[in-house]
């Protein structure tokens, strides 16, 4: 097979991972909407005729998983490099990223529950990079052609994925919060865990992989005095990665030395993870200086 072979397989593997995530949508969302439905007919909330149908969605997300796998790497092989020289790439391997942090932590922590807004992120993220990033593979231009292409973006783009985990959690958090400080959970929030608990776990998730994300900045500004002779020119790009360190440093800060737990601790992370959003966003699509790379 030649590289445009390569390529249509890797654009059919995003599609079928879309399908395989627009399924566990649906089914998680089943999930939901029939055991409140049960509530009533009964005194308690009855998850056994749906458990079948949220085993489904988890099982749905793990092939989209798989899939969306092979179609980042049938792009590399077709752009004979590694994928994530553009946005279009950025979003579809940053989507396995964080697809791939649900997964992990679905199996050590029972997150199940966390499938319908993890499912809902992806689609809008693979949506977007079929509908707006897409870019034909093409080589790369002279100034990603580095090894430090592979080091900096690959840890960039996973603790992106934990990061944007950890943020869906912490936003979660609030809004049982919300609803705890006006007296009971809603019917639908009975199943998730308790506000203690999806507190430690997004501080556990931060806590995890910031030292991926210090290195990240390091490695790029290591990357930018080879290939630029500076390590740092206030570049939006750099710039921003800087802001989402800090903003990160200073809610573990907050957690460890101030004691900070429970609203302002999420509100901060959200926060945090606001900051890398809009440098994926803005900055990389609208935004100029040197790091301008998304090939539109």
């Amino acid at each position: 097979m030649n590289s445009s072979d390569y390529a249509y397989l890797s654009n059919y593997g995003v599609y079928t991972a879309m399908v395989l995530f627009a399924v566990a949508f649906l089914a998680h969302g089943i999930d939901v909407a029939f055991s409140v439905r049960n509530l009533e007919e009964k005194t308690q909330l009855d998850f056994t005729r749906t458990k079948r149908i949220g085993d489904l969605g988890t099982v749905m997300i793990v092939i989209a998983f798989v899939a969306l796998f092979v179609a980042v790497i049938f792009r590399g092989i077709s752009a004979q490099r590694v994928p994530w020289g553009n946005m279009y790439e950025f979003s579809i391997t940053g989507a396995l990223a964080f697809t791939g942090a649900y997964i992990y932590v679905l199996w050590k922590y029972k997150i199940k529950w966390l499938g319908l807004p993890v499912a809902i992120a992806v689609l809008l993220t693979l949506g977007t990079a079929i509908s707006i990033l897409y870019v034909p593979s093409a080589p790369l231009v002279p100034a990603l052609k580095s090894a430090w292409l592979v080091i900096h973006v690959s840890t960039a783009i996973i603790s992106g994925g934990v990061f944007l985990l950890a943020n869906c959690i912490a936003a979660a958090y609030l809004v049982l919060d919300r609803y705890e400080s006006r007296g009971a959970r809603p019917v639908w929030a009975l199943r998730l865990p308790t506000l203690e608990t999806l507190d430690q776990l997004s501080y556990r998730l931060v806590a995890f992989v910031f030292p991926l994300w210090t290195f990240s900045v390091i490695a790029g500004a290591i990357w930018a005095e080879a290939a630029w002779g500076r390590y740092w020119g206030w570049d939006p790009k750099e710039t921003w990665a800087f802001i989402t360190w800090v903003a990160y440093a200073a809610y573990l800060h907050a957690r460890v030395t101030v004691g900070w737990r429970g609203r302002k601790a999420a509100w901060l992370c959200l926060f945090a993870g606001s900051t890398f959003l809009f440098n994926y966003v803005y900055i990389n699509i609208w935004g100029t200086g040197k790091h301008t790379y998304s090939g539109l």
